[in-house]
């Protein structure tokens, strides 16, 4: 709230002044990306199965370098604001809308279920009622981003990172301490536990296989991770604003690049810790995977290091999506129909006042989301489900428009409903897609769709023309 507290224009409230270093770049997107669905739901993934959602992380690696090689730099030679004002130039009003709202949908659905996966390690922990943390969390995610813009959103991720990784070495060494206070060799044999892991299979990382039910495949992984990347980094607001808040195109580009690695390292990191929970629990059943790390908090850490690690979670928490979501919601909805009501635009202060209202009100949809997702099995799974289904149409959008310019604003919007249908589609159809193609399948039928309507029509015109 302190660094944000003078951002009252336009630029400061939602781009900090386009001054944000690479190594912040960097840093806020790693925190803002794992988050707390990494502090929990990954060492479950390893606690259940092995390492196999690291080919994820590949395909997050490569999608990264297409971004910054196609994408950030014609966001930057535009200066837009929001990543939809680029559809808009290309395609006008109606493509820029439909895919601000699709965004405005779906991260309200997927940082709702972040914001639970938060409340419920809080919750066990302390051990009072989920939707008290959830009320609690919510509230200051709101406090700070209304009152601090996204330059406080940005300063609190790169800060919360050192949080983070402080919050998991203190669960290592707590790990590592009580192996050697059982009889596994001293505070020295902290590796004893791998050979166990090992013999288990829990190391698997490739599973070179094309079944598409199957969503943890090493095409799967690449190829899809790859799109949904696009998707998360490029075409979404939430992290794509802290991209367009850099110094320069540069700066932007590397940073986006080495945040990969970061995320890459993350995964490993709690991958490892849930792998080693396994022999600590020797395998033992629990209700949801998410709770293998709390549970594990609540049982045997205490004093200090049960604070520091709840300081993390909470931290991966505020992580929020508020500032985005309102500076779509101003620029791509609330300016053009002002625009239309009175025929002029709306002071630059306006925005700002406007801006903030609506951090509240967004904030209020995620609690209620997050309230309603404490049925969620898998908080990783349900978040990532939910922003692989919906995402496709938006990235086929933004393919149409680095690629095939030219296509019709009429074909963009029948290739995006196509592209939302698409996956629900194959599933219907009785064939059991796993979520990891679904930004694949919706942004190539999106695109192809596009291309074919605008092609098609064009035909006519000149038959008639002709």
């Amino acid at each position: 709230m302190w660094v944000g507290r003078k951002d009252r224009t336009v630029e400061g409230f939602f781009l900090a002044g386009r001054s944000t270093p690479w190594w912040a770049v960097a840093a806020c997107i790693v925190a803002t990306e794992t988050s707390v669905l990494t502090f929990t739901s990954v060492p479950g993934f390893a606690y259940e199965g092995d390492f196999r959602f690291l080919q994820l992380a590949a395909g997050f690696v490569v999608g990264r370098l297409g971004i910054a090689l196609w994408l950030l730099p014609a966001y930057f030679r535009g200066e837009v604001v929001t990543t939809y004002e680029l559809l808009g130039r290309r395609f006008g009003d109606r493509v820029r809308s439909a895919a601000a709202a699709i965004f405005l949908v779906y991260r309200n659905l997927a940082d709702g279920v972040r914001l639970h996966a938060a409340a419920l390690m809080v919750a066990i922990v302390a051990g009072v009622p989920e939707w008290w943390c959830i009320l609690a969390l919510a509230a200051a995610m709101v406090a700070f981003s209304e009152e601090g813009g996204v330059r406080a959103t940005i300063w609190t991720d790169a800060i919360q990172l050192g949080v983070y990784l402080l919050g998991a070495g203190v669960i290592a060494a707590t790990l590592a301490e009580l192996d050697g206070r059982d009889g596994f060799g001293g505070f020295g044999g902290a590796l004893d536990w791998i050979p166990a892991a090992a013999a288990a299979d829990k190391f698997r990382v490739l599973a070179p296989s094309f079944d598409l039910t199957v969503p943890y495949t090493l095409a799967a992984g690449v190829l899809g991770g790859a799109f949904l990347t696009f998707a998360t980094h490029g075409a979404d607001q939430y992290l794509a604003q802290r991209l367009l808040a850099a110094k320069s195109l540069r700066h932007a580009q590397i940073g986006l690049v080495l945040s990969g690695i970061g995320a890459a390292f993350q995964f490993c990191l709690f991958l490892g810790i849930g792998a080693w929970l396994w022999t600590w629990y020797d395998g033992r059943e629990f209700a949801r995977p998410d709770e293998v790390l709390p549970t594990f908090v609540a049982e045997n850490l205490g004093g200090v290091g049960a604070g520091i690690a709840l300081a993390a979670v909470v931290a991966a928490a505020l992580s929020p999506s508020l500032v985005s979501l309102s500076s779509t919601t101003v620029r791509d909805f609330w300016l053009p129909w002002r625009a239309r009501r009175t025929g002029a635009a709306a002071p630059r202060s306006g925005q700002v006042r406007v801006g903030r209202q609506f951090v509240v009100v967004w904030g209020l949809v995620q609690t209620v989301v997050a309230l309603i997702a404490q049925r969620a099995p898998s908080a990783l799974e349900a978040g990532l489900s939910i922003l692989s289904y919906a995402s496709g149409p938006t990235v086929g959008a933004f393919a149409l428009a680095l690629i095939a310019p030219g296509t019709t604003p009429g074909a963009v919007l029948f290739g995006m409903a196509g592209g939302f249908l698409a996956p629900a589609a194959v599933r219907l159809a009785g064939f059991p897609l796993a979520w990891t193609w679904d930004v694949l399948v919706g942004s190539v039928v999106t695109a192809a769709v596009g291309v074919a309507l605008s092609r098609f029509v064009g035909g006519l015109a000149r038959e008639r023309v002709g």
